[in-house]
């Protein structure tokens, strides 16, 4: 498949996220984020599915030498070069040429200035307020990759399906995340779906009890073929706090969302954000601006 991006005729010299600041593109742009958000919108009436597509198109991206768009770009035509696209970490991500679709409508209006980078930070802030989640303000002004990385690295950076608690909290803790955002941040599982082909290994690696056998049954159920996948919680298109009730009553999907009800350095925060939805959305909105540094 070859994305078709217009960022690279324009593209910004170098990588990485310093310079940023929230008003980057105030006067040079400022009809940005109306269009992202107007794009984001007709994108989410004609595939409701897309706002969780697009969040965890921007969380790959950013796990990976940092937020620079290089997850849209494809391997060189001589094949001599496997973008991180490659990885099987990267199975399931899609939507990525709604990006393009977004860059184009702003090129329109601002050419030459708005990285492709920017624009899927702020697809993936749309994204989640479209679904009901809090509205976010994130710094811009980052830089678009013109050198993919190669699929190892994504193979390295992003985590499996089967991360526990440990990993999570030392992998999130690496961005200046405390724990509650850290279990915060992770509850943008409410949006969308788990593949069955990520379930391989969680048998194996979930803790006893950490499910209850009603679920047990439901996830047997729906992942009798490979291509299968479970709901991660009972509203998947809506982001809310039902990831968190969905966790502490042992219908956690991953590993880490069963996990994370048990063990004493999360499940305070599991328990409080079930409870109180605008904590939860407090803290994700703090964790949500550190992703990008």
């Amino acid at each position: 498949m070859v994305v078709v991006i217009l960022l690279l005729a324009f593209s910004f010299h170098g990588e990485g996220s310093s310079g940023l600041s929230f008003n980057f593109y105030d006067e040079s742009c400022p009809q940005l984020e109306d269009m992202v958000r107007a794009g984001v919108r007709s994108l989410f009436l004609a595939d409701p599915t897309h706002p969780a597509a697009l969040l965890r198109l921007m969380f790959h991206d950013c796990q990976v030498q940092g937020c620079d768009a290089s997850i849209l770009l494809d391997p060189d035509a001589e094949r001599t070069h496997y973008s991180e696209m490659t990885s099987s970490k990267n199975f399931g991500i899609r939507n990525r040429n709604s990006i393009s679709f977004i860059k184009a409508t702003v090129e329109a209006v601002c050419p030459g200035l708005v990285s492709c980078a920017d624009i899927l930070v702020l697809s993936a802030r749309e994204a989640v307020a479209l679904s009901g989640g809090p509205g976010i303000s994130v710094p811009l002004g980052r830089r678009d990759s013109s050198n993919p990385p190669d699929f190892r690295l994504a193979d390295a950076l992003i985590p499996p399906a089967d991360i526990g608690v440990d990993g999570v909290l030392q992998l999130f803790s690496e961005k200046g995340m405390t724990v509650e955002e850290t279990v915060a941040i992770l509850g943008a599982h409410t949006l969308g779906i788990t593949h069955c082909l990520n379930l391989e290994s969680r048998q194996a690696n979930i803790l006893t009890n950490a499910t209850n056998p009603a679920f047990e049954n439901i996830v047997k159920m729906s992942c009798r073929l490979p291509l299968g996948f479970v709901q991660n919680d009972l509203t998947p298109l809506l982001f809310d706090n039902h990831y968190f009730v969905n966790s502490m009553s042992g219908g956690g999907v991953l590993r880490i969302d069963a996990e994370m009800p048990l063990d004493s350095r999360t499940r305070p925060f599991v328990h409080k954000f079930a409870d109180e939805e605008a904590a939860f959305f407090r803290a994700f909105s703090s964790a949500f601006v550190k992703l990008f540094f």
